[in-house]
């Protein structure tokens, strides 16, 4: 069983950046791909950014790709995004999911373990 709290969401307004952080706990971290995934009010939760186990490999989705960086440290059992020039339509609830699989994926089907959430709020 893996726990997951994330962190580091607030307001920010357009253009501005934020950081967020999902520490975990439970059984080994380093063993597990880890995810970032969001949800827009009124819309299906969709794929963000995904992180192989040793943090060799990153995915990331066409929308974000070139703002947000994924990143893991494996002693300290977190992963971060960094998110950069953001928009408004990068408002909504980020989730922080781990599979039980090393190898990082883009289906949300393949995730086994999910944070609460994170509320990201851009304005302009």
């Amino acid at each position: 069983q893996v726990q997951l709290v994330e962190s580091g969401g607030g307001s920010v307004q357009a253009g501005g950046s934020l950081r967020l952080s999902c520490a975990a706990s439970g059984r080994s971290f380093s063993d597990n791909a880890m995810g970032w995934f969001r949800q827009a009010p009124g819309k299906e939760r969709e794929f963000v950014s995904a992180i192989k186990w040793n943090g060799g490999n990153t995915y990331y989705a066409d929308s974000v790709k070139g703002r947000f960086t994924i990143s893991r440290d494996n002693a300290k059992k977190k992963v971060y995004l960094q998110m950069n020039s953001l928009t408004l339509e990068d408002t909504a609830v980020y989730y922080c999911a781990a599979r039980r699989s090393s190898r990082a994926t883009i289906q949300i089907h393949d995730y086994d373990y999910w944070g609460q959430g994170t509320q990201v709020t851009v304005s302009s």
